[in-house]
């Protein structure tokens, strides 16, 4: 019997919390290697930008302790 992508998903969301950590590394690492470089390259090009953001002055950044208070409530929604 073949799963669907979705039965798939909704099995591993069923797992405890490590388990899905170790199939997400699992998964991750299955990637090919070329668009690894890919989606590096997105990620550093974006950090470039945020970090020109910074620099200029039109992004203000807050305290960590601030972000995450944020984060977390933005979660216990």
């Amino acid at each position: 019997m073949h799963m669907t992508v979705e039965q798939i998903a909704d099995e591993a969301l069923a797992l405890p919390s490590e388990a899905r950590a170790l199939l997400a590394d699992r998964l991750v690492e299955s990637l090919d290697p070329a668009e690894d470089g890919y989606i590096r390259q997105l990620w550093m090009r974006e950090a470039r930008r945020r970090i020109d953001e910074v620099r200029s002055g039109n992004v203000k950044t807050i305290p960590a302790d601030e972000a995450f208070a944020q984060a977390r409530q933005a979660i216990a929604r």
